[in-house]
């Protein structure tokens, strides 16, 4: 969770091509059925494995395919011979890959600096530079970015390895010590090395088997950092090391003893104190210990409540706390250091309004700056702390994406901002305090003849069956648009953990788009789309709703003539993927094809698995199924136990041999049982990466590959050549 600001900013830049963009002119009329290449699918062996619970026995029989080593020969050979099937279904159309992935790069502007983000006295940034897959990481004195000093060049730390990617990069107090953190495996187990960058050395302090986030002290010897678990990949340990020292020597400042809380780091923006936060799915806190003191011992603000959730930022003698104290839709409230321990010394600053979620803050010298979102859409608004004047910075879009970013500084008079929406590249810019005006630092380009104007974004609400109203973004060409049921529809959805998918920007969008699709975003109930109300209508007892808003807005876009009845398309991934298993179960005849990325599909049996990464720390999402109730419920739905014998979409399987939070065999087990029992002759594909994990695969050109196999399988099937 908890990268730092900087890093993030630069790693937005860096992976603006992945997942997002393109350009073409092929058509979309249907054409004559060609038919697949002669070649027998994979068939796994069944060998039953019995689970008995609630007094029920589950017979599971494709168990067999989980090795927690990823070294069995035979797991080995099955997931390489599904990778060898899907390769010769898709081979007609290894060509429109190779022309999706050309168009799609040919888009990216090769030679591409980010926004410079002050901290202390430097302005750092990153740069690639023709087809580098990675960035380079450079500060300067200016903002201008004359006469760069090199930090890193992550093309150098990649090349020897198949997967790299920089988790956090974090610089010391002093600015003398760059403290960076890799994963090589992708299974988001990093390794903290440390570079002097007066002398160019790379230390020998080593620190394995850590998350991603690390923080300085301010003695610039000292650094705290979380330890995984090995078997359950939970960063429970928060150690401190000094430089110079064993790993093993290292002190355990805090442990982690709740295994239903994730933990992180960070340091409050004067740099006078580091948070160690407690995060729950239903309860959030603090701990605080001085940066300033290299013993210090970490004190927690106040005591855990279960349904309790807040984080502080410091401001002065002042802590700022974004809270759902007697407010569902949080609110912020204030406290003297000293005295925040108890609740009744808490003054509200903005007060809570039950239609209006509080999303973030920042905190400058003179000035605090809110986001909050009402109906769906994001504001945000500037506030003077001393007058308690406001003013609201507005954005015309129907459907967009905004964010604070980069905002390090106390004394900074101006908030630096992100914004884009579907038809608009991402845009940086920063809006004095005082008086408001606007400066665009950059817009991100789309190289060819792309041009925002000949694109459309609606927003628009779809009731579904309980009489709720769902949001929808909605994107397409104007020239490629009828509105009459002839369009090919491609329909994304997430729709857990309160995470709100907004509509942004994609250049490799642009190639659906430019192929006449109409793309559009299922605002389903799990999400905070409409508020924390709406996520707590798609969770747990209520996690139907989610996938029940899935169907019903690809119901209702096709009775509106957004979408064609024989050419509408899903796609989904991790807890999104899961949303695709559902619904292929419930309403299979609405979809020509799906696509299901990573997906957390085996719901039952790894929730009963607490040796599984994430497990017991999500059972206030789904529940746990040792309580009868929520066991029924999650059989009632889960897509594994839920296959049966019946016609399936045409369907592209993805997932990573390394992935951490869902694991590979999930859908290995899914893509057996379907196979099993599904009674069409519709293609069912499994695609493996033998050497990425949950995110994919790592370079900004790399990753458009897996977006080009995935968009091709979408096209192909449009155009009746799959």
């Amino acid at each position: 969770m908890k990268q730092s600001v900087l890093w993030q900013l630069a790693l937005s830049s860096v992976i603006l091509a992945t997942g997002c963009q393109s350009t073409s002119t092929e058509t979309t009329s249907q054409t004559s059925s060609v038919s697949s290449p002669s070649v027998t699918a994979p068939i796994a062996a069944k060998v039953p494995y019995k689970t008995k619970i609630h007094g029920y026995e589950l017979v599971d029989n494709y168990h067999w395919l989980r090795d927690d080593s990823r070294s069995s020969e035979q797991v080995i050979a099955h997931l390489e011979k599904e990778n060898s099937y899907t390769d010769t279904i898709l081979a007609p159309s290894e060509a429109l890959q190779a022309q999706l992935f050309s168009e799609i790069k040919a888009k990216i502007v090769k030679d591409n600096r980010s926004v410079p983000v002050q901290k202390g006295r430097y302005f750092y940034f990153n740069e690639t530079i023709g087809d580098q897959e990675y960035a380079s990481i450079y500060r300067s004195l200016t903002v201008d970015g004359v006469n760069p000093e090199l930090l890193l060049d992550i093309n150098e730390l990649a090349k020897a390895h198949e997967f790299y990617e920089l988790g956090d990069i974090e610089v010391s107090p002093n600015a003398n010590l760059l403290a960076y953190t890799e994963d090589t495996l992708s299974r988001r187990i990093y390794t903290v090395k440390v570079k002097n960058l007066t002398t160019g050395e790379i230390l020998k302090d080593e620190l394995k088997g850590v998350q991603d986030g690390v923080v300085w002290a301010n003695d610039n010897q000292t650094l705290y950092y979380i330890k995984k678990d090995p078997v359950s990949l939970l960063g429970t340990q928060v150690y401190r090391h000094t430089l110079g020292t064993a790993q093993e020597q290292d002190e355990l400042v805090y442990e982690e003893a709740d295994n239903t809380y994730y933990t992180y780091l960070s340091r409050s923006k004067d740099g006078e104190q580091i948070f160690i936060y407690h995060y729950s799915t239903e309860s959030k806190g603090m701990s605080v210990l001085s940066a300033d003191d290299a013993k210090a011992k970490p004190q927690r603000l106040l005591a855990r409540e279960k349904g309790l959730e807040y984080s502080v930022s410091k401001h002065k003698d002042w802590y700022y706390i974004l809270t759902n104290l007697n407010a569902v839709n949080f609110k912020l409230m204030k406290a003297k250091i000293d005295a925040v321990s108890d609740k009744a010394n808490w003054q509200t600053v903005i007060e809570h309004q039950p239609n209006v979620r509080l999303e973030d803050f920042t905190l400058f010298d003179e000035h605090l700056v809110y986001q909050s979102r009402a109906q769906g859409q994001s504001k945000i608004t500037i506030r003077e702390l001393k007058k308690n004047k406001e003013h609201q910075i507005e954005f015309n879009d129907p459907a967009y994406r905004v964010s604070m970013i980069g905002n390090n500084t106390l004394s900074s008079d101006s908030v630096r901002v992100q914004y884009a929406s579907m038809t608009t590249p991402k845009t940086t810019f920063e809006v004095d305090l005082n008086d408001y005006s606007k400066v665009t630092l950059k817009q991100d380009k789309v190289l060819g003849d792309f041009n925002s104007a000949d694109y459309q974004s609606e927003r628009i609400f779809v009731t579904a069956r309980d009489g709720v109203k769902v949001p929808v973004s909605i994107v397409y060409k104007k020239s490629l648009f009828k509105k009459d049921g002839t369009n090919p529809l491609l329909q994304y959805g997430y729709g857990s953990y309160g995470y709100t998918v907004d509509p942004g920007f994609s250049i490799s969008r642009l190639s659906l788009l430019d192929r006449g699709f109409v793309y559009a975003i299922a605002h389903i109930r799990g999400s905070q789309m409409l508020g924390r109300p709406w996520y707590e209508d798609g969770k747990k007892l209520n996690k139907k709703n989610t996938f029940n808003d899935f169907v019903d807005v690809t119901k209702a876009l096709v009775a509106q003539g957004y979408g064609d009845k024989k050419r509408v398309y899903a796609q989904g991934g991790s807890a999104g993927g899961l949303l695709m298993g559902a619904v292929v179960n419930q309403a299979p005849e609405l979809y020509h094809g799906v696509h299901a990325a990573v997906p957390f599909v085996d719901v039952i049996n790894t929730m009963l698995d607490e040796s599984l990464p994430l497990t017991t720390n999500e059972y206030d999402e789904w529940g746990n199924p040792n309580d009868k109730a929520y066991f029924d419920y999650m059989r009632s739905y889960s897509p594994y136990d839920q296959v049966s014998a019946q016609a399936y979409p045409n369907m592209l399987v993805t997932t990573g041999l390394h992935d951490s939070q869902v694991q590979y065999f999930e859908p290995a087990k899914w893509v057996a049982k379907l196979r099993e029992k599904k009674t069409d002759n519709n293609k069912l594909l499994l695609k493996v990466d033998m050497e990425a994990g949950h995110g994919g695969a790592s370079g900004r050109f790399k990753s458009i590959k897996d977006t080009a196999l995935n968009y091709a399988f979408f096209i192909e099937l449009a155009n009746g050549r799959l």
